[in-house]
């Protein structure tokens, strides 16, 4: 190694040769040396060797020497030195030996884009060889395709899966389903596990692994062949089942099935099944919550020539299943119904009664019951209101009894249903004979004794998310001119006629009775008609299908839905 100045002056041959060797040997050894070789100009490159083990290769631009890398004898390899390369929004950087890509602009449009097929390559070490591993695209690719890796490594023996989406996670693949002990009770099943169920003793749930990933999967198999007795329900847990965040059940004996997890949109899946019917997930009952109202009764109607009044009438049964409100006639809170999906329930709601006003004295009509009946649940049905009575009659029998008309005789109010209405009042029995009101959900019609019979008060029920009163009964009427209207019960009862005047109708959709009429010589009004009945259903929102007729008012309240049905129509499960 040498430096040489390169210039070569006038001298004898001898000298010549062996000023021209010096300069050549400098060229060969890239002017090597511990300083800058004299005579060196703008441009110059040559390797200062310092270090002998790791010389600089250094470039002259007639003031100062800039490093360009560093050669190492010992690891055979060139470290190029301030080697920062911008290139629209991205940047280079090689130090020792790492390159570093860096997005300095931060813009997630940069990319490093290798075109043409063409490979990144992973080498193997130098002192075994040539070999690599390579990574390339495929000829052709219908559309953009990225991979993003796991945040984390994945436990012994575990494989990387993708998600469909490009989503890449680890996850352990089972060698075959792990078949466990008997279940007799309800668990939480693991995913590649298989589970021998046994209903004999008693329904019970399999609750569905709370995280799934992509080919997680669960099998269920009938032990005993009791499942048709004693369903299996498959908590959903959150997640979807056949597209759908709702559980299913297992209703067939000697059933088994396969569940596999697919994505976030199906969810778990059956993909093989036995003994399964016609389908190997059927979709879970549900608990339906209801207020049936039955149309009310019409009030009695008083013959002119009397200076006498109808009873009024009952109002429609009342039977009520939400939380813990009462049924009417002091009866309690009733089971709610157990809905099937796709099943079709039709509702019935009753209307009210229309007032028999033709000539003479008339007991009311009674009004038209209201029903929810379907297949697999035993038909709830409400009793119409009884008519009131006319002159000297008693109170027709109904949801609950129409009152008494005036009149010495004939006084008792007609009966009301069992857990559904009370009974009319009774009629005052002497001079002056009042007519007694109709009966309520909520109490029985008062007696005419004393004075006017009013109706008998209704039941309230916050089933559609407020609390409404509803079903009161028709107000009896007065002996003589000198005493007041009975009034109608709370929840929309009608009030009677006075003076000749005309009772009035109960309230619509409230399944209230009607008023009755009153009369003095020669004038007569008429009986006030029933208020239809009403059925309320209160759904959990999860499970209604949105497939309804008879144009029910669906609204929500909480995590239930609530439909209202005005006239008969009818709800799929």
């Amino acid at each position: 190694m040498s430096q040489n100045d390169l210039v070569i002056v006038n001298q004898s041959f001898p000298s010549f040769r062996t000023d021209l060797n010096s300069a050549l040997q400098a060229i060969f050894t890239t002017h090597s040396g511990t300083s800058l070789p004299s005579g060196a100009s703008a441009g110059t490159i040559w390797l200062d060797t310092t270090s002998a083990t790791t010389p600089t290769l250094k470039y002259y631009d007639g003031t100062d020497n800039i490093s360009l890398a560093t050669i190492d004898h010992v690891g055979n390899t060139v470290n190029w030195l301030d080697s920062t390369v911008s290139i629209t929004g991205l940047s280079t950087t090689a130090t020792g030996t790492v390159l570093t890509l860096t997005d300095s602009a931060s813009t997630s449009t940069v990319n490093l884009i290798i075109d043409n097929q063409k490979e990144i390559r992973f080498r193997e070490t130098t002192a075994n060889g040539t070999n690599y591993v390579a990574l390339k695209a495929p000829a052709s690719v219908s559309a953009d395709l990225t991979f993003t890796l796991p945040t984390a490594d994945g436990t012994n023996g575990q494989a990387l899966i993708t998600n469909g989406s490009g989503v890449l996670s680890f996850t352990t693949i089972s060698a075959g389903t792990s078949w466990q002990s008997v279940k007799t009770s309800g668990f939480t099943a693991v995913s590649g596990e298989g589970y021998p169920c046994n209903t004999t003793s008693s329904a019970f749930t399999v609750t569905l692994p709370a995280t799934p990933s992509v080919g997680s999967y669960v099998e269920i198999v009938d032990y005993a062949g009791t499942f048709a007795t004693n369903n299996i329900t498959l908590g959903a847990n959150s997640n979807k089942i056949n597209g759908v965040v709702a559980n299913k059940v297992l209703t067939t004996n000697r059933e088994a099935v396969t569940l596999v997890y697919v994505d976030s949109t199906q969810g778990w899946v059956s993909t093989s099944g036995a003994n399964e019917g016609t389908q190997s997930l059927d979709p879970a009952p549900y608990s339906v919550d209801f207020l049936v109202i039955a149309g009310g009764g019409a009030g009695g109607r008083a013959d002119i020539a009397q200076t006498q009044g109808g009873g009024g009438a009952g109002a429609g049964g009342y039977r009520n299943s939400y939380s813990t409100e009462t049924s009417g006639g002091g009866g309690s809170s009733e089971a709610s119904l157990t809905f099937t999906p796709s099943t079709v329930y039709t509702i019935t709601v009753g209307a009210g009664a229309t007032a028999n006003n033709s000539a003479g004295s008339r007991n009311g009509t009674s009004g038209s019951d209201s029903s929810i009946s379907g297949t697999g649940i035993t038909t709830i049905t409400s009793a119409g209101g009884g008519g009131g009575g006319a002159l000297d009659s008693a109170g027709v029998a109904g949801g609950s009894g129409g009152g008494a008309g005036t009149g010495g005789t004939g006084g008792s109010g007609g009966s009301g249903t069992a857990n559904q209405g009370f009974a009319g009042g009774t009629n005052s029995g002497s001079s002056p004979h009042h007519a007694g009101g109709g009966g309520g959900a909520g109490a029985v019609g008062a007696a005419g004794a004393g004075g006017t019979g009013d109706g008998g008060a209704g039941l309230a029920s916050s089933i559609t998310g407020s609390s409404v009163t509803r079903a009161g009964g028709g107000g009896g009427g007065p002996h003589s001119l000198a005493n007041t209207r009975g009034a109608g019960g709370s929840g929309g009862g009608g009030q009677s006629g006075l003076s000749g005047g005309s009772g009035d109708n109960g309230t619509a959709n409230t399944g209230s009775g009607g008023g009755s009429n009153s009369c003095v010589s020669g004038t007569t009004g008429n009986a006030g008609n029933g208020g239809s009945g009403v059925v309320i259903l209160r759904i959990p929102t999860a499970n209604y299908s949105g497939t309804t007729t008879g144009s029910p008012t669906v609204t929500t309240d909480g995590s239930d839905k609530v439909i209202v049905f005005n006239s008969s129509g009818s709800i799929t499960g």
